[in-house]
């Protein structure tokens, strides 16, 4: 916006008129910026470094717990992945939903949103720290069952069997993403950490029993519950490869149970009075 003055030339002389003066528009915060305060407000606080530090935690107790009661001569790099990835499945999306409702939940969202007026901005940088953070835990996590395995081979003597192909580590990365993004998208659309966590693990735990009650009665769900039930294809992620029939499968429920609510979350976020 520019503005004209008006100044006298001289005491008794005609008022002149100068030319309005262009404000300097100042540049936008850097999107990179932005992501570096939002991976810091993750670990900064004491809740949020520990519920990190418990990735690793949880990886190393889980290693330990298979070394000591497994069956040394018959563990694989397998059965440490199915053991570290127990918790990461419930720790993971715990972060995609602090992530985004730790702004109402510590009263930093007008803060923020007053520094960062592009709510878009700020939820996207959100947005692609979770999904970092998710792949980087699991990376770790595997490298601590890999560890494991190296272990439990040498105290048996045995060579280290390592059974676990490129797709399926793939696919497991995914699963995880897919229950991080799920968190995420609960705590947009409700704001709530406990209400998020709750809604998790109604559709995580409850759901998929509630679905296999409806499949053993109704024959018509039995036959379609992998087109509506999120959890029926992105269980098998962990331990099968899909068909391409359950590839479409996973992107219709996906679309149904995280992108849709995140929309949803997305433009409430967008269009409510933050307090």
């Amino acid at each position: 916006m520019s503005t004209a003055t008006i100044t006298p030339s001289s005491v008794d002389g005609p008022a002149v008129a100068h030319p309005p003066r262009e404000r300097e528009v100042p540049a936008p915060i850097p999107f990179g910026r932005i992501l570096g305060v939002e991976l810091r407000k993750m670990f900064d606080t004491r809740s949020g470094f520990w519920l990190m530090a418990s990735i690793v935690i949880a990886s190393a107790i889980a290693t330990v717990l298979t070394v000591i009661l497994g069956d040394r001569d018959a563990l694989t790099f397998d059965s440490f992945a199915a053991s570290v990835g127990s918790p990461m499945s419930i720790l993971l999306p715990i972060i995609g939903v602090l992530a985004v409702t730790s702004e109402w939940s510590q009263r930093t969202a007008l803060t923020t949103f007053t520094l960062v007026p592009s709510r878009r901005r700020v939820i996207g940088a959100k947005l692609v720290n979770v999904l970092v953070i998710g792949a980087v835990s699991m990376l770790i996590a595997l490298g601590v069952g890999a560890i494991g395995n190296l272990a439990s081979a040498a105290m048996t003597g045995n060579d280290a069997v390592w059974d676990i192909p490129a797709w399926t580590f793939a696919q497991i990365v995914l699963a995880n993403e897919l229950g991080m993004l799920l968190g995420f998208a609960l705590g947009l659309l409700l704001r709530s950490s406990p209400a998020a966590i709750v809604g998790y693990f109604v559709v995580n735990l409850v759901l998929p029993g509630i679905s296999e009650a409806l499949a053993s009665t109704q024959e018509w769900w039995a036959d379609n519950a992998a087109w509506f039930d999120v959890n029926a294809t992105r269980f098998l992620l962990f331990d099968s490869k899909l068909t391409s029939e359950e590839w479409l499968q996973l992107g219709v429920t996906s679309s149904i149970w995280i992108l849709l609510p995140l929309a949803v979350g997305l433009a409430l976020v967008m269009r409510s009075e933050v307090k």
